[in-house]
């Protein structure tokens, strides 16, 4: 029986990791530890699910003595980004593994902390990158694998947030990157990484441009330029185009949610959190909005962007190479987009040939079926029929993070940023 301790009881924690530990994987896993700031999150999470009634509960400064009394053989850190690295290394100083939430940690000198913990620890990070499972990209790597498109040259990625769901990381602590590391590291580090994985190459250098296009004081949609408010008691949400495109006047119509399923957190009960800050607030210092061209170790070129304020949600991708070229779009979250939503093909065109469409068979589950089969990786073991690595672990966070963190530094200081010399590490943990 493997013991584990979870570390922040968020949404994602009790939605990703509690509940199927309860479930599809109780035979073989045991939930020993439960911690978190607020206390009341430990009675929303026993309410939720009664089966963990008896489990022991911690506060941060309790880690140790959790360790201790409970003995778990490896964490689970699913609470807010900046507090990660904390965690993770005083996991690994206890030589446990670590299963940790995307972004591994917010910042590069975080990352160093944790190569360093990791090399002197018995325990091993696994990154939970779930993009990376879902059947489409799974395919895409397959077909890569396999030649189809021979050497790649490049990769253009347009990832698209829609007013309601890029709104949201604006309304939460997501919008101070002390917290968060920015928006080009707490979301980009799922596309960043996915690029990475597909490639099998190491990003080298970054430029980029970036700007708070939407959001803030200085928001064209702004109704009311002052701090301090909050959508469900805000006297001007009415005349907010954000608020009333998914909201009527009543409220009696309005869009669940995904990020706040717990019936606690959306009466905003946890202590001191609110989901609903005024997406105009002065304190927000993050962008969203980013273009830019990342170099690989191989040659490859990436024209990566991203836009937190769209009519619809999605992607489109191409990736090319020297005897081919591959091309798939997405729409997420299809009951918010407002025109008929066709079905997610790859189309493969050789550079000499005929067009090929594939059809790629899906799986239900959360981010495009990838959840339920990283879990199975996670809890019953890597899948011997899979011919590829696939789990992520400490230098997949490296290089994500890295490239988030030289993006938003490369809009600051208008200037390319090497990766390499971000990650140099004073006692040469290599990576």
């Amino acid at each position: 029986m493997r013991k584990y301790a979870i570390c922040g009881l968020s949404n994602r924690a009790m939605k990703m990791f509690i509940k199927p530990l309860l479930n599809e994987f109780a035979a073989n896993n045991q939930i020993v530890a439960l911690l978190d700031y607020d206390s009341y999150r430990f009675t929303a999470c026993q309410k939720e699910y009664p089966q963990i009634n008896n489990v022991p509960t911690y506060i941060p400064e309790q880690f140790g003595r959790m360790i201790e009394e409970t003995k778990p053989d490896a964490l689970i850190v699913a609470s807010r980004d900046d507090t990660h690295v904390e965690y993770i290394v005083n996991g690994l100083a206890y030589d446990l593994d670590v299963i940790t939430e995307k972004p591994m940690v917010t910042n590069v000198e975080d990352v160093k902390k944790v190569l360093k913990a990791e090399a002197d620890s018995k325990g091993k990070v696994t990154v939970t990158f779930n993009y990376r499972y879902s059947p489409i990209h799974r395919k895409i790597k397959e077909l890569l694998l396999e030649g189809k498109i021979g050497r790649i040259t490049s990769v253009d990625l347009n990832w698209y947030i829609d007013t309601y769901h890029g709104a949201s990381y604006f309304k939460r602590w997501n919008r101070r990157r002390k917290y968060s590391g920015g928006l080009s590291i707490h979301k980009s580090t799922h596309h960043i990484d996915l690029i990475n994985w597909w490639l099998d190459q190491k990003p080298v250098d970054v430029f980029a441009f970036g700007a708070l296009n939407y959001y803030g004081p200085e928001g064209e949609l702004n109704p009311s330029k002052e701090d301090h408010r909050f959508c469900g008691t805000c006297h001007v949400k009415h005349k907010c185009d954000y608020f009333m495109r998914w909201t009527s006047r009543s409220e009696t119509i309005n869009v669940a949610d995904d990020h706040y399923t717990m019936k606690e957190m959306r009466a905003g009960n946890y202590t001191n959190y609110r989901p609903d800050a005024c997406i105009f607030d002065s304190e927000i210092d993050i962008e969203d909005t980013y273009t830019a061209t990342v170099k690989y170790d191989k040659g490859a070129l990436l024209s990566y962007s991203i836009n937190f304020s769209l009519p619809y949600e999605g992607y489109r991708l191409a990736i090319n190479g020297t005897k081919g070229r591959i091309e798939t779009q997405e729409f997420h979250a299809p009951s918010r987009v407002p025109f008929p939503v066709p079905e997610q093909t790859i189309e493969y065109y050789p550079l000499f040939g005929s067009k090929e469409i594939i059809h790629v068979v899906q799986t239900p589950g959360g981010h495009g079926g990838g959840d339920p089969i990283l879990l199975e990786d996670i809890f019953l073991g890597a899948d011997p029929r899979r011919q590829y690595d696939i789990l992520a672990g400490t230098v997949a966070g490296a290089y994500s993070i890295a490239a988030g963190e030289a993006i938003w530094r490369s809009v600051k200081e208008k200037a390319p940023i090497n990766i390499q010399s971000m990650l140099k590490l004073e006692n040469e943990v290599n990576i």
